[in-house]
């Protein structure tokens, strides 16, 4: 221990300590200042789709105590909350009326956290659809919920991106499209797998329209998506494990990450699903592979002097 070197265990200055919650798991309220019903409401309901029947109901009761649980961010020392919003408390219908009420919400705990020194990190959708969309065009099957997406996201984006800067599309797609979709074991509770593609290909349409919406919303924000993804290895040089790893790599991975970043889905993987495919209209891989990356604005040079660039720069 004589050669222990402290530094070791120092994190580097600017560190993000953070916590991170999703709207359904934590705030209850759910009948409550205007929310309207989500399909986890729904699938809570159905018997023998949770385990004891449980609900999120009342949850962690975020909904009325928010400052509470502020204080106790702020207590434990950290810098950073990563939280979501729920759609149905901002379009009780998904598309329509704006619950005013529950914009206000959100307003008060980003002037919370704020106050504490706390950057707010939103994400968007963390799986709770608005029931209503489920109801009357087959939720994420339809592509028209992309469309109502990025109005969902241009309405949060004026309200809060004066304050807010750091933005989230949507949370792990994949789970979205697997257990949502394909096992049934989330909620609205399909197993359908040509729903469950066209489902993928809305929710990455609906990234690429979103972006856009908060690009105009919140001119200086940044935006990404979060993917849950995983290192894949084959088990061995076989030709057999080596296939199973590449298939397994390009269902949970590739199929995702190619069309953000590539705008295009895979071979292999077009390949494997076949009839399966959604319609892909044009213009749609662009609008999904739309960078995420700032956008570098250089400032005009000062007094007519060329020889040298102002420093600055503008993120997008």
């Amino acid at each position: 221990m004589d050669d222990f070197d402290g530094d070791l265990l120092t994190f580097p200055a600017g560190f993000t300590w953070g916590v991170a919650t999703a709207a359904y798991q934590i705030e209850g309220g759910w009948n409550e200042g205007g929310r309207g019903l989500s399909i986890w409401d729904t699938f809570c309901r159905q018997p023998g789709k949770v385990y004891n029947g449980d609900t999120g109901d009342v949850a962690d009761d975020h909904y009325h105590r928010w400052a509470e649980d502020v204080a106790i961010m702020a207590e434990l020392g950290v810098n950073a909350y990563r939280f979501s919003i729920s759609w149905p408390r901002i379009l009780p219908d998904g598309k329509s009326v704006v619950n005013q009420a529950g914009l206000d919400s959100y307003d008060r705990l980003v002037e919370a956290l704020l106050a504490r020194g706390i950057t707010p990190f939103v994400t968007l959708y963390h799986w709770d659809l608005p029931q209503a969309l489920q109801d009357k065009g087959g939720g994420w099957a339809n592509r028209d919920t992309a469309r109502h997406f990025a109005d969902y996201a241009h309405i949060v984006g004026r309200r809060l991106g004066d304050r807010v800067k750091h933005w989230i599309t949507l949370n792990e797609p994949f789970v979205v499209v697997a257990a949502g979709h394909e096992s049934g074991a989330h909620a609205p509770g399909v197993q359908d797998q040509a729903i469950a593609s066209a489902v993928r290909h809305h929710l990455l349409l609906s990234h690429g329209y979103a972006v856009r919406a908060l690009r105009d919303a919140v001119p200086d924000g940044q935006v990404g998506i979060t993917l849950d993804l995983y290192p894949v290895h084959p088990a061995s040089d076989s030709r057999q494990d080596q296939e199973t790893a590449m298939r397994f790599d390009g269902v949970h991975n590739r199929i995702y990450l190619d069309p953000l970043l590539r705008g295009r889905y895979p071979d292999d993987m077009l390949a494997l699903l076949g009839p399966l495919l959604p319609q892909i209209q044009p213009g749609d891989m662009e609008a999904i592979s739309i960078s995420i990356l700032p956008r570098m604005t250089v400032r005009s040079p000062p007094n007519g002097v060329h020889a040298k660039l102002a420093r600055g720069a503008k993120r997008f």
